[in-house]
């Protein structure tokens, strides 16, 4: 008998090793193209929750998490599903945390990641036309859907008195998405857009635009574009002209890289981004000083979306996306023990005794609908030449 029960011992303890694995993610950002200042720490945000996970050695019977990067561009759809396919079939990545911007990530979800029944987690895609996009039960996001952002940028236009606005967007399907949300939402607080235009990225001269803009007029000039592309050559050009002199910046417009690039003239716009003045968000600030970035504009969705990842393969007891899509909304909402940055581990455990959490995040995660975030924004004000927070909504 105890021949036996060494040799079940010794069994147990070579099949204990075996059943860790080397889990892969992948992260599909634009580190080219108009957000690239944006998405390093955005791939740091996620890679800080991969490496709290793997560090605690409490995931899947001590597996360990690898980041593979792929380069989305943000706009050229041909280049983000080569990416993807390369991250899919050869790097054999279990599910992604990506793609950033609406266009890409819409052509990954229908073109590769369905194909392939891989889950996709979105930390900045925010097109109102992914909400009832067919997936498969694969896609989710941790930002919210422009069809928010919309209301929230009218009722700050409201408060502060804008009798009339311009609006451009940059010509995409983020773009148009967020203008037409913007739109209506502005002209049902008895606001009037004098004209909604479309500019392309990458021009070097955009006075054609600013002049159009220009013979419309407007109290404010609503910039729905990319800091690092069109929307900065708009407003450089709105300012040299002088056709404005007070602009409204949506969540692409927002990081650090546009009041560094345009200088005085920026100071007194506004705008959004998503953010919250949770617990979970100051604790991710401290976590990302000590990590060694900055805890910018889309980084606390990328942490949370790596973590709800890596929740929900533990409560599926399998890193394969047909087992965890199920289980992303379980982990991310009520009933359960609430689960903030830095306490993944203890979620990992409660989950693998057959617990129920709630993960909270750094950002208040809460998903409605087909994998919807319900959304909190920050309202900022450049001031100073600098980015400041004047509220939450």
């Amino acid at each position: 008998m105890k021949k036996l029960l060494l040799a079940l011992a010794a069994t147990t303890m070579l099949a204990g090793p075996a059943m860790a694995e080397n889990v892969k993610l992948g992260v599909i950002l634009g580190f080219t193209g108009p957000i690239e200042s944006l998405t390093p720490d955005m791939a740091a945000g996620a890679e800080l929750a991969m490496k709290e996970v793997s560090d605690s050695g409490a995931l899947l019977g001590g597996s360990t998490v690898e980041s593979v990067r792929g380069d989305s561009t943000c706009v050229d759809a041909a280049a983000a599903q080569a990416a993807a396919e390369r991250l899919i079939t050869s790097d054999k990545v279990s599910a992604i945390m990506g793609a950033d911007c609406s266009g890409v990530t819409t052509a990954i979800l229908q073109n590769v990641a369905m194909a392939n029944g891989v889950v996709m987690v979105s930390p900045s895609a925010t097109s109102p036309a992914l909400s009832d996009i067919e997936d498969n039960g694969l896609f989710f996001r941790t930002a919210p859907s422009d069809a928010r952002q919309g209301q929230v940028l009218a009722e700050i236009l409201k408060e502060n008195g804008v009798k009339s606005a311009a609006l451009t967007y940059t010509n995409n399907d983020y773009g148009k998405g967020l203008a037409e949300s913007i739109k209506s939402n502005v002209e049902s607080m008895g606001i009037s857009i004098t004209i909604s235009a479309a500019h392309e990225d990458g021009k070097g001269d955009y006075s054609a635009e600013v002049g159009a803009l220009a013979q419309a007029g407007g109290d404010v000039l609503i910039v729905a574009g990319y800091l690092d592309q069109g929307g900065k050559g708009v407003i450089q050009g709105a300012l040299d002209s002088g056709a404005f002199e007070t602009f409204v910046l949506p969540d692409g417009m927002i990081g650090d890289s546009l009041p560094i690039a345009i200088g005085d003239g920026l100071n007194g716009s506004y705008g959004t981004v998503p953010g919250t003045d949770s617990p979970g968000a100051a604790k991710f600030g401290e976590m990302a000083t000590a990590a060694g970035f900055k805890a910018g504009p889309f980084s606390a969705e990328s942490y949370d979306a790596a973590a709800l990842i890596l929740l929900a393969m533990e409560a599926a007891g399998s890193s394969d996306s047909g087992a965890l899509k199920d289980k992303v909304e379980m982990v991310a909402n009520a009933p359960g023990e609430k689960i903030y940055p830095g306490e993944l581990a203890k979620a990992l455990a409660i989950l693998s005794d057959g617990g129920d959490i709630d993960y909270v995040g750094a950002t208040a995660v809460e998903l409605i609908g087909a994998g919807e975030s319900a959304g909190n924004y920050r309202q900022i004000l450049v001031d100073g030449g600098k980015i400041t927070t004047t509220k939450y909504r």
